[in-house]
C-alpha cells in the first residue's frame, strides 16, 4: 500500500468514524430529554387516576413522613399527611397545563402580530412594533405583584399577565420571516394576480412563520416554566390547596430541616421536565429550521404556480 493509499484509507476511516459519532451523539441527548419529559408527563397523566391516591387526603398520624417509610406513601408525606407522590403527580399536572397554555398563547399572538407587521411595513409596522417596545419595557413581575395586590393573586391574573407580556419574542421573530419572505416570488406571484394581503399572508407566510414559532416554543418551554414556578413560589399563582410544582417547593422550605424531600422532589421535577425539553428542543434549533423552512418554501412555490 503506498502513502497515498494510506493517507486516504486514514482519511476516509477518520471520516466514517466522526460522522458515525456525530449521528450517535445527538440523538443519545435527544432520547434522554425523550424519556425525562415522557416519564413526567406520564406520571402526571396516570398516577392521579389509580385508586387509592388521593392528594388532598390528610392523615395527621403519618405527617412528614420520609420516603419509604409507608409503603402506600413511597415518597413521602407532607405536614398534613398527605401523600407526596400524589400531589406530585397532580401538580404536575396543574403546572404543564399552564406552561403550554402560556406558551401556546404567546407563540399564536405574537405570530399573528409579527406576521403581519412584518408582511404590511410602514406605519402598521412602526405602530406594532412600538408597542412591543413598551410591552418589553414593562417588568413583568412588578405588574403581577401590582395587579395580586389589588386584585388578589390567582392563578388566571398570572396566565394573563405573561400572555400579555411575553409574546414580544415571537412576534419579533415573526416579523423578521415574514420580513424576509415577502419579496420572494412565490409571495409576489399571487399579489399579482389580484390576491388579497390576508389570502397571500395565510397561504404562504404563515406556514414558514409557523415553523419558526414552534422552534421558539420548544425551547421556551423550560424558561416559561421556570417563570411560572417562581411565580407560585412567591405566592403569586396557583393557590393552595390546588398543587403546582413552585407552591409545594414554598410549602416545604419551611420544614426544610425535619423533611427536605418536600421541597427536594418539586424541584427535581422541574429540573427534569426544563433539562429535557431543552435536549429535545435542541435539534429544532439546530436543524430544523432550515430544513423545515427550505421544505415549506418549495410547497409555496408549487402552490403559487398552480
Amino acid at each position: 500500500m503506498t502513502t497515498t493509499e494510506i493517507i486516504r484509507t486514514g482519511a476516509l476511516r477518520a471520516g466514517i468514524t466522526t460522522a458515525f459519532t456525530r449521528g450517535r451523539r445527538v440523538p443519545a441527548l435527544q432520547a434522554l430529554g425523550a424519556v425525562m419529559v415522557g416519564s413526567i408527563v406520564l406520571f402526571s397523566l396516570v398516577y392521579p387516576l389509580l385508586p387509592g391516591y388521593d392528594p388532598f387526603a390528610q392523615d395527621l398520624s403519618k405527617v412528614l413522613a420520609a420516603p419509604g417509610t409507608f409503603a402506600e406513601h413511597w415518597l413521602g408525606t407532607d405536614a398534613l399527611g398527605r401523600d407526596e407522590a400524589s400531589r406530585l403527580a397532580l401538580a404536575g399536572r396543574v403546572t404543564l397545563g399552564i406552561v403550554l397554555l402560556i406558551v401556546v398563547v404567546n407563540s399564536l399572538v405574537g405570530m399573528a402580530i409579527g406576521t403581519w407587521s412584518g408582511y404590511v411595513g410602514g406605519k402598521t409596522d412602526n405602530v406594532l412594533m412600538g408597542l412591543a417596545d413598551i410591552q418589553l419595557a414593562m417588568p413583568v413581575i412588578l405588574v403581577l405583584i401590582a395587579l395580586a395586590a389589588s386584585l388578589g393573586p390567582s392563578v388566571w391574573l398570572m396566565i394573563g399577565v405573561l400572555a400579555a407580556t411575553y409574546w414580544v419574542g415571537y412576534a419579533r421573530v415573526a416579523r423578521s420571516t415574514a420580513m424576509a419572505l415577502r419579496d420572494r416570488d412565490f409571495v409576489l406571484a399571487p399579489r399579482i394576480q389580484g390576491a388579497g394581503g390576508l389570502w397571500t399572508v395565510r397561504r404562504h407566510i404563515v406556514p414558514n412563520v409557523a415553523v419558526q414559532m414552534m422552534i421558539l416554543a420548544s425551547s421556551d418551554i423550560g424558561a416559561v416554566m421556570l417563570l411560572t414556578s417562581s411565580f407560585d413560589f412567591l405566592g403569586l399563582g396557583v393557590q393552595a390547596p390546588t398543587p403546582s410544582w413552585g407552591l409545594m417547593i414554598s410549602e416545604g422550605q419551611d420544614y426544610v430541616r425535619q423533611a427536605p424531600h418536600l421541597a427536594i422532589i418539586p424541584g427535581v421535577a422541574i429540573f427534569l421536565t426544563v433539562a429535557g425539553t431543552n435536549l429535545l428542543s435542541q435539534r429544532f434549533t439546530a436543524e430544523g429550521s432550515a430544513t423545515t423552512v427550505r421544505r415549506t418554501s418549495r410547497r409555496s412555490v408549487k402552490r403559487s404556480l398552480r
